[in-house]
């Protein structure tokens, strides 16, 4: 083997080490925890925002007489399902089984959709009712939060959607996986989120 050759070689392992040594296996994993907790401090601000305004009605219509709670419960349940089913994707993702893992996406991506229409459907509906964002600041704070949290759902589905695209074409990767995973403690954290607005917004709200 010529001195060249040999270099060669030795370059490229060294190259494949330093890779390996300054891109861990879970680095991914760790940045989308970092993501998530910069996504803690925008609902937290968010949440302080309505705590703050949440009483401010400006001879405006309260929380008790807009909000319809037997629809807020639907909508919260269509949310919590999609959890659960995405967590059967997970369980059978776990077994290789790459049919029902991509049916179990399917119908948390359908539950999601739902979720989307009726958050929809509530706020033109208040709009309609002069109740807009701009009617005060009880409303401004409301649209605010919920309209937040409702573009993140809206972003995990299309996220849902691509990685069934990728789950089609390449199966059950090792990158694939990854992003199952990634998607997963994006989606219940969203769960999470929504159970505290559920709590905080609108229960609290139609107290006198």
């Amino acid at each position: 083997m010529s001195t060249t050759t040999h270099n060669a070689l030795n370059g490229d392992a060294g190259s494949r080490f330093f890779v390996r040594k300054h891109h861990p296996e879970n680095g991914t994993l760790l940045g989308f925890w970092l993501y998530l907790m910069s996504d803690c401090l925008i609902f937290a601000c968010l949440f302080a925002a309505y705590a703050v305004l949440g009483r401010n009605y400006a001879g405006g219509p309260t929380g008790a007489e807009l909000f319809d709670l037997p629809l807020v419960a639907l909508n919260t349940s269509m949310l919590l399902l999609s959890s659960i089913t995405y967590g059967f994707a997970m369980l059978e993702s776990q077994k290789n089984r790459l049919g029902t893992t991509m049916v179990w996406l399917a119908i948390t991506g359908l539950f999601g959709v739902a979720f989307i229409s009726l958050e929809l459907y509530e706020f033109i509906h208040l709009i309609h009712e002069g109740a807009g964002p701009q009617r005060s600041g009880f409303l401004t704070s409301f649209f605010a939060l919920v309209g937040t949290h409702g573009l993140h759902v809206t972003f995990g589905i299309v996220w849902l959607v691509t990685l069934l695209f990728q789950l089609k074409r390449h199966g059950l990767t090792p990158e694939n996986r990854r992003r199952l995973m990634c998607l997963s403690m994006f989606w219940h954290f969203l769960d999470v989120v929504w159970i505290g607005v559920f709590t905080f917004v609108y229960l609290m709200g139609v107290l006198p």
